[in-house]
């Protein structure tokens, strides 16, 4: 097949640090071609994913976020170079509204958050004509009246991640410094158990530097430390090294990469049993899923009865790129077969098992 892929303009692919659609994107990318397919990459100028780039592109505009004036002409020099291709697949929002593209070649979109109002008015839209792919099931269910194609776990290149044996003796937080992503909680929690904690994540925009200021920063200390925003070979090294990743999240978080990047380390998640959390984590064996402050700082102790094997075992079955990008080829396959998805929510393209990538 060949296959248009496009990605947003906020970082490149893959991305440096902070950029989990990204990253699924190169994962992605690079799956396809590996399994014999011809992949062309709509993505910022500074990209080094190995495949087709589209050019000419800007660099990435990690300064202009969420700006339309900066991801309106991208999606249309995007969609202008994709005439050759047999399916589009889209990671943006404002892509699928987009009503000049290629006619006659089809569009598959992920939704890489929430279904939230006004998000879903916009997916209620697009779903007429647009395969939609959910992450998780939890996500899916939070989306009435979008046409859901499949549901399509995250995944990533197990067998390159190192694993690592949790000497550090301290729990990690892995996260941008957000309220919904638990930092004071997670300080917290591990100072009532008494566990060194490493804190790691972004602190780039207004909203996250205030409330690292207010809210985080007072609260650090010689148990409690930040350690900034790492990049993908020392955010392994801090995972493997940990006794737990430490996630006390406070939303419905859809799908939380974070969490099975900890498993293929064969790293335990501590973590509340919200969002898609108990989706992931199988509790008691791959980690522990706590309600409040005392169950996550009980859960830091229990967790060292857990066998590390069994979490790079599963993340192993579950979560590798191979299986996600299987899935992909799949639904693409009955896309352009003319599948399609049926009115209601969660509707699905009938799955076709869990193959090998053809």
């Amino acid at each position: 097949m060949r296959i248009g892929l496009i990605s947003t303009p906020w970082l490149p692919v893959p991305p440096l640090a902070y950029g989990g659609s990204e990253a699924i994107v190169d994962r992605l990318a690079r799956g396809l071609t590996k399994a014999g397919h011809d992949v062309l990459l709509a993505a910022p100028g500074d990209s080094t994913c190995p495949v087709r780039l589209i050019a000419p592109i800007p660099a990435a505009a990690t300064d202009r976020m969420g700006e339309s004036l900066v991801e309106l002409p991208f999606l249309v020099r995007a969609y202008a170079a994709m005439s050759g291709v047999d399916l589009i697949h889209d990671h943006t929002l404002a892509g699928p509204l987009y009503r000049c593209r290629p006619p006659d070649i089809p569009v598959v979109t992920t939704n890489h958050g929430r279904f939230a109002d006004g998000i879903i008015d916009i997916y209620q839209a697009v779903s007429r004509d647009v395969q939609v792919v959910a992450i998780s099931e939890l996500q899916a269910s939070s989306a009435p009246g979008v046409r859901i194609a499949r549901v399509i776990h995250h995944g990533l290149d197990v067998d390159e991640v190192p694993i690592g044996d949790g000497d550090g003796g301290y729990a990690l937080f892995l996260g941008r410094m957000s309220p919904d992503k638990g930092p004071v909680e997670a300080i917290k929690a591990a100072r009532r158990a008494g566990v060194p904690l490493l804190l790691a994540g972004k602190i780039r925009e207004r909203l996250e530097r205030r409330y690292f200021a207010e809210r985080v920063e007072p609260l650090l200390g010689p148990d409690a430390r930040y350690v900034g925003e790492v990049d993908v070979r020392e955010r392994y090294r801090l995972l493997g090294a940990a006794r737990a990743l430490l996630n006390p999240i406070q939303w419905n978080e859809p799908f939380g990469l974070v969490m099975i990047e900890a498993l293929a380390c064969g790293t335990p998640v501590v973590a509340t049993a919200r969002g898609s959390a108990p989706e992931l984590i199988e509790d008691g064996i791959t980690g522990l899923l706590r309600d409040d402050e005392a169950g996550l700082a009980s859960a830091l102790h229990e967790c060292a009865q857990l066998d590390r094997k069994d979490c790079r075992r599963v993340a192993e079955a579950r979560f590798s790129t191979g299986r996600m990008v299987a899935e992909h080829v799949e639904l693409y396959h009955d896309v352009l077969r003319g599948a399609r998805s049926v009115s209601g929510a969660p509707a699905r393209i009938p799955a076709t098992g869990h193959g090998g990538v053809h």
